[in-house]
């Protein structure tokens, strides 16, 4: 068969880790600088580190992709260029990006940087991908919970690298969408600091009593991925990049899991599927660097399974594999990795001594070549340098990242030059050589935002509010405030009562578990008592989705929606490519808007009006800007969206939705449900959150709508509570709500 080109990708989370990622046979790492990575408590590179880690990896035919990969506050943009642009200039081969204005502040002021879509922008399907490669994107890393199939489609479909793991850890929820170790401990995954609340035990209940064995309580801990069996598929699939996670863990387990993927990735271009088998030795050095209750090949060949979860602990202690360690450290961590060069060397009497020197890649190619001149020799009295001692000189590579795979050499007559020439040519001519493989890689600046001299994009100084918000964080709304009160409705009967509640202007319908067959009937009772209906997409947007959208897609026209509330970047052109939809579009508070940059990209993406994060707390969304916007101020935040199905994994599918609980160490509860419309689970935070009380707070952010999100919640309760926020938020009266409730992130927000 043709050789096709699959690139190993291999985590860094050190420069040592590094180093033996490339000496394994990594064809390319990712690894973090000193802000901004999306693995924060990684041992990453300061500035000078980092440059000299782009120098390494292109010195021996290598990329670098640095990790770009967390949600950007307002007051953190104003350094983003003074931050990358050493990086852009010394040659960074990509940045890794979520956030999706600072992926356009990339494409705009570091032209010629390609740009990775993060797997933390959740792209499920072909919408997405096209969408970003649009943007400019030149890769996308897919949702790790993608089929094959899924990866095929867009293979065929999108003219764009693609990206997807092939090994490590799992996350319960789909990246970039889990909100549960921020709300519960205040350490956000979308800023790089998950605590990692999905590896904690918990009992599932329904009723009274526990339906998870004692022994089998770590439900959302999701074995290590590990697909040395799906690599022919995958390829063919369309998979680019085999990417490994693993930034957390060591050289050791980094060189170990490199040397074993490029193995087999090798196995199968160089025989084909024929020829392809994998050892069962190789899965049990696997192991042996890391084992967390055994491996799974992940969502690749099914949706989701009981199989794929850990459910017992991970053992406290076993003992390691030390002739394998010792191996790893010999042979890839401690080892100095040299390419191979050709020299030739020229001294004759009178004439400058000259050394001619010549990269060879693997593949035998002359990668760079460069010549330099020395000084002149002179006519020996006795002892002219032969050619032994000028092989002898001239051969010594040490401390360069070079070795000799040839070197001729030629003596004219009896010349004589000391050896510290000799040592000197051979220096200048390594480093000419060095200089040049690196210099294609080389850039001038980026092009510098206005107000980068202004003290905008000084490393340490921060922006502060836009012009025209108030000092305490808002948008001198002061006494103009006046909002109105939105509500989504998960149930139908809870949207059945709230279409005649007179505090409601707007309501959402959540299509996970209202179906097609009330849409019409929904959105006219809400006509008929004044109001706007909208219709909530899913957070996750795939195939089964699709389907089930485009055979409703008569009773989706004909209920004449007044918008849709969009929770993911695929439905932005599903929407107007496949439904024929051409009206309004709410972006929801999932398509984050961290930064005025991010807002002004999704407002350019279609979004008529946008829904203002979670994360932030006051003094940061004013910075970010409410003017316009929908503050969620009301209900049970989702805290994990997961492919994975509590029900099926603790007693099977039985394909109807439902509410379970997830109790935890603490004693906290938190409901789970089931979608089995689009086959994903949700968790829900334990108590709701409440702005109730702090008017005065948000009427100096002065967003254009406060949103009540109803859940679980019956259709009495909600009325209630659209009561107590219409008679305080509207009215200026005091009322409350009874129940445990959180503030969320509104005054302590995130790091």
């Amino acid at each position: 068969m043709s050789k096709k080109r699959v690139e190993i990708l291999a985590p860094a989370g050190s420069y040592e880790s590094m180093t033996a990622a490339v000496n394994a046979g990594a064809d390319a790492v990712y690894i973090g600088g000193s802000r901004f990575g999306a693995r924060a408590y990684a041992n990453n590179l300061d500035e000078e580190t980092m440059l000299r880690a782009i120098d390494y990896v292109h010195l021996h035919g290598c990329s670098l992709y640095m990790t770009v990969n967390t949600l950007m506050k307002e007051e953190e943009m104003g350094s983003l260029y003074s931050y990358l642009n050493p990086y852009y200039m010394r040659g960074l081969d990509a940045a890794i990006v979520q956030d999706f204005g600072v992926f356009s502040y990339l494409r705009e002021h570091f032209p010629g940087l390609h740009l990775h879509a993060s797997t933390q922008m959740t792209i499920t399907g072909v919408h997405g991908a096209r969408l970003l490669k649009e943007m400019g994107a030149s890769r996308v890393v897919t949702a790790r919970e993608l089929s094959l199939e899924e990866i095929r489609q867009i293979h065929d479909q999108v003219d764009v690298e693609i990206e997807s793991f092939v090994h490590g850890a799992l996350c319960y929820c789909y990246s970039g969408q889990c909100l549960m170790s921020s709300l519960i401990g205040g350490r956000s995954g979308n800023r790089g600091r998950c605590a990692q609340p999905c590896r904690l035990p918990y009992e599932v209940r329904q009723g009274a009593g526990p339906l998870n064995k004692k022994d089998e309580r770590y439900v959302l801990s999701l074995k290590d991925l590990c697909t040395l069996d799906l690599i022919p598929d995958m390829v063919e699939a369309g998979v680019y990049s085999m990417k490994i996670e693993g930034r957390m863990k060591s050289p050791r387990y980094t060189a170990g899991v490199v040397s074993v993927y490029r193995k087999y990735v090798d196995r199968y271009l160089e025989r084909g599927r024929e020829g392809y088998a994998v050892d069962p030795a190789d899965r049990r050095l696997l192991l042996d660097l890391f084992d967390r209750g055994g491996f799974s090949d992940g969502y690749y060949r099914e949706h989701n399974g009981r199989h794929m979860v850990a459910l017992r602990e991970k053992p406290a202690f076993r003992e390691g594999n030390q002739a394998l360690f010792d191996r790893l450290d010999r042979e890839y961590v401690n080892a100095e990795k040299q390419e191979k060069v050709e020299a030739e060397a020229w001294l004759t009497e009178e004439e400058p001594a000259r050394l001619s020197l010549a990269l060879v890649r693997g593949d035998g190619e002359r990668a760079a070549s460069v010549c330099v001149e020395g000084a002149a020799a002179q006519a020996a009295l006795n002892q002219p340098v032969t050619e032994e001692k000028l092989r002898k000189q001239l051969g010594k590579t040490g401390g360069t990242p070079f070795a000799l795979d040839r070197l001729d050499v030629h003596v004219g007559g009896r010349p004589f030059l000391p050896v510290q020439d000799l040592n000197e040519l051979r220096r200048r001519g390594f480093h000419a050589l060095e200089e040049e493989i690196l210099a294609p890689f080389r850039r001038g600046e980026g092009l510098a935002p206005a107000d980068l001299h202004q003290g905008a994009g000084t490393p340490g100084r921060e922006r502060g509010p836009a012009k025209g918000t108030m000092p305490g964080g808002g948008n001198g709304a002061g006494e103009t405030f006046a909002p109105q009160l939105t509500a989504l409705a998960e149930r139908p009967d809870v949207a059945r009562a709230l279409a005649g509640a007179p505090q409601i202007s707007r309501l959402y319908l959540d299509a996970c578990l209202t179906g097609a067959e009330e849409w019409g009937e929904l959105a006219e009772a809400c006509r008929e008592n004044g109001k706007e209906c909208f219709l909530a997409l899913p957070q996750i947007f795939r195939g089964e989705a699709r389907s089930y959208f485009l055979r409703q897609k008569d009773r989706f026209l004909a209920a004449g929606f007044d918008g849709c509330l969009l929770r993911s970047a695929e439905e932005i052109l599903f929407l107007r490519e496949e439904m024929g939809w051409d009206g309004r579009m709410v972006f929801d508070a999932s398509l984050y808007t961290f930064n005025r940059e991010a807002a002004k990209t999704m407002e350019a993406l279609g979004a008529d009006e946008l829904t203002l994060p979670v994360e932030l707390n006051e003094k940061e969304l004013a910075a970010a800007g409410c003017a316009g916007k929908e503050l969620i101020v009301y209900g049970r935040l989702p805290v994990m969206v997961s492919a994975q199905c509590v029900r099926r994994t603790v007693s099977g599918c039985d394909r109807k939705p439902e509410l379970l609980w997830l109790k935890d160490r603490m004693g906290k509860e938190f409901p789970v449900r089931n979608c089995c419309r689009f086959c994903c689970n949700t968790i829900y935070n334990a108590d709701p959150l409440s702005l109730l009380g702090m008017e005065k707070q948000v009427r100096r952010l002065g967003p254009a709508r406060l949103r009540l999100q109803f859940t679980m919640e019956e259709p009495e309760t909600a009325l209630k509570v659209a009561e107590a926020f219409g008679e305080s938020f509207l009215s200026g009266r005091e009322a409350s709500i009874p129940g445990p409730f959180t503030r969320g992130h509104f005054k302590r927000g995130v790091e």
